[in-house]
């Protein structure tokens, strides 16, 4: 009897215990380099949106409407951070099919301190990409400031999140995505990004209509060094942007890190001797404008060309973001403030499409993948960009009509007459 005894308390130990123990002992191999390095990034990305954003866009504003816009950013960090945890990831990041994901890892489930992704943290990816979704969508505001309802922006926010950045993120970078596996190339968001946020803010600036006062007076940036400090802080940040795109503290990482400095020099560059040779005056704001436009350009490519390639794609993008603020938007007959479409979408556009070219090993960068050839690359890349702007444009434009019959999508005249600062958030940037 006490073998028997014996026997069975030793059985019950190792079916029982012994795997509860092997559990909470399991080592998981992760780099701690790479996983500090990726937690950097976020925050880098993540600062990029508060206060970076929040800063650039609020200075180009009126006085009257700068911590509307401000306002605007901080929820639209908020709601989409939460919307990310509960279903964003899961359906950018898991299997599923060539346009969404799964559900496996809604409300953050199934993932543990102990779960890895690449050589880093899961939790780490799921900020990281995080950082990149919020972004996103705090970069339309800037086409819709000074006459945008607040609750209608934030019924827009869920719904265009929801089927427009999720889907685009799963099929430019997910496990199955369509774009993906047709052999696009996009390193750091230039269609998922930029592209993305950019039709969006352009179908949402033709929606609202103009500003009462736009062409009838002359309407300028309250408080350029405001959009300098907010150039600044985008600059800091993109590294994160870009060489965290490596997923790790390595080669390519570097490689995007230095693309980033040496394209945004260029387009600097570019811009100001564009406008001093046009306009007759090298502008502050025209260089921090060459600045973003540099950066935009280089996202898709930054860890796939040369630095010599970086920087023709640096001078190009400064170049025609300036063609897209002053030569395009007058075609467009657009009121878009902060010309999220004239520096965002055209550089966005034009970076994607310079990525197939420059990606070329005989100019510099790391080669194709098999069976890939210049032109192919270059049509693929033109597909990708096509794909997004049609998705992007359909679901902005419903999600504005849904957002508009709902609540309105517009403040009346007195509102936008008096500022949304004092009329929506009842507050003031400046005393008066």
């Amino acid at each position: 009897m006490k073998r028997f005894i014996s026997y069975f308390f030793t059985l019950a130990l190792t079916y029982f215990l012994l795997p509860q123990l092997a559990i909470g002992a399991t080592t998981i191999d992760i780099d701690k380099a790479d996983n500090s390095f990726m937690l950097i990034c976020s925050a880098l990305v993540f600062f990029m949106t508060i206060p970076g954003i929040a800063l650039f866009y609020g200075g180009l504003l009126r006085s009257k409407n700068v911590l509307s816009l401000m306002t605007q950013v901080m929820l639209i960090f908020s709601v989409v951070i939460i919307l990310w945890i509960m279903f964003g990831y899961s359906l950018a990041f898991t299997a599923g099919n060539k346009i969404w994901g799964g559900w496996s890892l809604t409300f953050l489930n199934n993932i543990s301190v102990d779960s890895v992704a690449g050589e880093i943290n899961q939790y780490v990816h799921v900020v990281f990409q995080g950082s990149f979704a919020v972004i996103t969508v705090a970069l339309i505001v800037g086409a819709l400031g000074e006459r945008i309802r607040f609750s209608a922006l934030l019924i827009f926010t869920v719904i265009w999140f929801t089927f427009s950045y999720i889907p685009i993120a799963h099929m430019v970078w997910g496990e199955g995505g369509w774009l993906i596996d047709d052999g696009a190339l996009d390193f750091a968001g230039g269609t998922v990004v930029h592209i993305n946020a950019a039709v969006a803010a352009l179908v949402g600036a033709y929606l609202l209509g103009k500003r009462g006062d736009y062409q009838h007076t002359a309407i300028k940036p309250h408080n350029l060094p405001m959009v300098f400090t907010g150039t600044a802080v985008l600059y800091i940040g993109w590294f994160g942007f870009n060489a965290g795109s490596a997923g790790s503290a390595n080669g390519i990482a570097a490689l995007a890190f230095l693309n980033t400095v040496v394209a945004t020099a260029g387009a600097v560059l570019a811009w100001t001797f564009a406008e001093w040779l046009v306009r007759r005056k090298p502008s502050m704001l025209g260089s921090c404008s060459g600045c973003i436009a540099g950066l935009v350009a280089i996202t898709p490519a930054a860890g796939t060309v040369g630095p010599i390639g970086a920087l023709v794609i640096g001078i190009i993008a400064g170049i025609i973001g300036l063609w897209g603020v002053v030569v395009l938007k007058r075609w467009l007959k657009a009121d878009d403030v902060c010309d999220v479409f004239g520096i965002h979408g055209t550089c966005g556009i034009a970076g994607c499409l310079l990525t197939g070219i420059f990606t070329a090993s005989f100019l510099g960068g790391i080669g194709y993948s098999e069976h890939m050839t210049l032109g192919k690359q270059v049509l693929t890349q033109l597909f990708s960009v096509v794909i997004t702007l049609i998705w992007s444009s359909v679901v902005a434009y419903i999600a504005f009509k849904i957002a508009d019959k709902l609540v309105g999508l517009r403040v009346s005249q007195e509102e936008e007459h008096d500022g949304l600062d004092i009329t929506t958030h009842g507050e003031r940037a400046y005393e008066q």
